[in-house]
C-alpha cells in the first residue's frame, strides 16, 4: 500500500502468486501439462494449494532448481525436466512457466526450448512459454497473462464459422459448468477458454489418469480467429492481457466483455449480450429465475441493512460481488484485492459516487491493513477465500466464502453463485451466515446480561 510507512512490505498479502494462475489456465486446455522453471518449494506450494481447494490429485511438474543451476543457468534442469514430463504423461501440450528465480537469474526460456525442440523429437508435442514471476503480479495477473500467450501462440487465420469464443474469469468449476449450461440454453455453439469444468472437478472413475479427461480441445483454440464474436467474462483485465482484445485486434472478432454473472445487472448484461450474438430472445427459465431472484432480495432486504461486509479477492469477483450487495442494501464497507488494477479502482469508484460514507477500497494491499480497516468499520460479515481466516478467529466475525483457496472447507469447487439462481444462492448464505451468529450468539448474552443483573451470581 501507497500510505504505509514502510516501503514495498506487505504482511500476509491479500493475493496467491502469477504462476498459481498460469497452472490453472494450463489445466483448462485438454491433455496438457505444466512444467514450473523453478525450486521444487514452488511447486509445492502451487500442489498444496490446489489439492486442498480442488480436492482432486494435482500434478505440476518442476524443473528443481538448485544453488547450482543458481549460479551457472538452469538450462539443463529444464530440458531434463521436459524430458521425464513427456515420458511419464505423454502430453500434447506443454506449459512452461517461469518462478521469482527463474526470472531474477534471467534464464532465457525461448533459447533454452528451441535447443530442447532441435536436440528431440517433439514435433507433435505444442510447448507454449509464459513469464510468470511471483513478484511480477497476483494470481489474477498470471492467469490472464498465460490465456493471452495461449491464444498468442496458437491462434491463426482461419475461415469464418459459427462459434463463440467465450473466455472465462477464474471461477469455479461449477460455475463453468453453469455458464456453459446458459451458452446451451441460447443455442449457442461456443469454444471455452480455459475449461476447468471436468479437469478441476472430474467424476469419479476407478482407473486413475495422470492428465485428467476434459478441458479446451487444442483444435478448437485453433479456430477462435474464425469465431464470430468472443464474450469476455471479466472487466477488469487490461487490454494488454485481454485474450479477446488480442483475437478482436489481430483477426477482426468482435469482443463482448461483461462482469462475472452475479447479481441482477450483471446477469442481465450477460443476457444481453447472448441475445445479441445468439439472434434470440432470453430463454423464459431465466425471465423466471430472474423473477424468484428479486422475490428473495425482497424476503431478505429486512436484514440486509445490518450487514457491513468485508470483500476482498480477486478483482473481477470483488466487483460483481459488490454488485451484487449494494443491489440488496448490505453495506460494502471495506472492498480490496490484492493486484493492483487501475480498472478495478475506476469500477469500484464509479459505483460508489457520490455516496456519503463510502466504503475503503484497497489494492495491492495485505491482511494487516485490511485487518485494520476492519476493526475500524465494525464490519459483521467477511466475503471471501480462507486466507483471511484469521479475521475470523481473531474478532469472531462470520464468513462466507467464496473464491480461490478454500482450504478449511470442502466443496469450494462445486460453489456455483453465478446467474440468476446462484446470486440468489449468494445472498441466502450471507443471511443465513448473519442469522446463525445472532441466535448462535443470543443465548450467551442474554445469559451474560442475566448475571450481571443478578450481581454475578447464576
Amino acid at each position: 500500500m501507497k500510505n504505509r510507512n514502510f516501503v514495498n512490505l506487505n504482511i500476509n498479502p491479500c493475493k496467491m502468486c502469477m504462476p498459481m494462475g498460469a497452472a490453472i489456465a494450463f489445466r483448462g486446455i485438454e491433455n496438457s501439462m505444466m512444467m514450473l522453471h523453478g525450486s521444487q518449494g514452488c511447486s509445492a506450494y502451487m500442489r498444496n494449494h490446489l489439492t486442498t481447494h480442488y480436492s482432486e490429485p494435482i500434478d505440476i511438474a518442476s524443473s528443481s532448481l538448485h544453488e547450482q543451476a543458481t549460479i551457472y543457468g538452469g538450462a539443463n534442469n529444464l530440458k531434463k525436466g521436459l524430458k521425464n514430463l513427456i515420458q511419464l504423461y505423454h502430453p500434447k501440450i506443454i506449459g512452461i512457466t517461469t518462478t521469482c528465480l527463474a526470472e531474477t537469474i534471467g534464464e532465457d526460456l525461448s533459447r533454452i526450448v528451441r535447443e530442447f525442440t532441435a536436440e528431440n523429437d517433439v514435433s507433435d508435442i505444442h510447448i507454449i512459454m509464459t513469464n510468470t514471476p511471483g513478484y511480477g503480479g497476483s494470481l489474477y495477473e498470471g492467469y490472464f497473462k498465460t490465456l493471452h500467450d495461449i491464444v498468442r501462440n496458437v491462434v491463426r487465420p482461419v475461415p469464418r464459422h459459427q462459434k463463440v469464443n467465450v473466455i472465462m474469469a477464474h471461477t469455479s468449476p461449477g460455475d463453468v459448468r453453469n455458464i456453459k449450461g446458459i451458452l446451451d440454453s441460447f443455442g449457442i455453439a461456443y469454444i471455452m477458454l480455459p475449461d476447468i469444468s471436468n479437469t478441476f472437478d472430474a467424476p469419479f472413475s476407478r482407473e486413475f489418469k495422470r492428465i485428467p479427461d476434459g478441458g479446451t480441445p487444442y483444435q478448437d483454440l485453433a479456430l477462435m480467429a474464425g469465431a464470430r464474436a468472443t464474450v469476455e467474462i471479466g472487466v477488469t483485465v487490461p487490454a494488454n492481457l485481454s485474450p479477446g482484445k488480442y483475437i478482436e485486434d489481430q483477426f477482426g472478432v468482435p469482443l463482448y466483455q461483461c462482469a462475472i454473472p452475479i447479481g441482477v445487472s450483471n446477469c442481465d448484461g450477460l443476457m444481453r449480450i447472448l441475445s445479441e450474438v445468439s439472434q434470440r430472445p432470453v430463454p423464459a427459465r431465466f425471465v423466471e429465475d430472474r423473477g424468484r431472484l428479486i422475490d428473495g432480495m425482497i424476503d431478505l432486504h429486512k436484514l440486509s441493512g445490518e450487514i457491513k461486509c468485508l470483500i476482498y479477492g480477486e478483482p473481477d469477483l470483488v466487483y460483481s460481488v459488490t454488485c451484487l450487495c449494494r443491489e440488496n442494501g448490505i453495506e460494502p464497507a471495506i472492498i480490496s484485492t490484492g493486484s493492483q488494477n487501475s480498472m478495478f479502482r475506476k469500477l469500484i469508484d464509479d459505483l460508489l459516487a457520490g455516496e456519503a460514507g463510502r466504503a475503503v477500497v484497497l489494492d495491492d494491499t495485505d491482511f494487516e491493513t485490511i485487518e485494520k480497516h476492519a476493526v475500524d468499520r465494525k464490519v459483521n460479515l467477511i466475503i471471501g477465500n480462507s486466507t483471511g481466516k484469521q479475521l475470523t478467529e481473531k474478532y469472531g466475525i462470520p464468513p462466507v466464502r467464496i473464491g480461490f483457496p478454500i482450504q478449511d472447507r470442502y466443496g469450494g469447487q462445486r460453489l456455483v453463485y453465478t446467474g440468476y439462481t446462484g446470486s440468489l444462492k449468494l445472498l441466502d448464505d450471507i443471511a443465513n451466515t448473519i442469522l446463525a451468529k445472532k441466535f448462535g450468539m443470543h443465548r450467551k448474552v442474554m445469559r451474560e446480561l442475566y448475571y450481571q443483573a443478578a450481581g454475578g451470581v447464576g
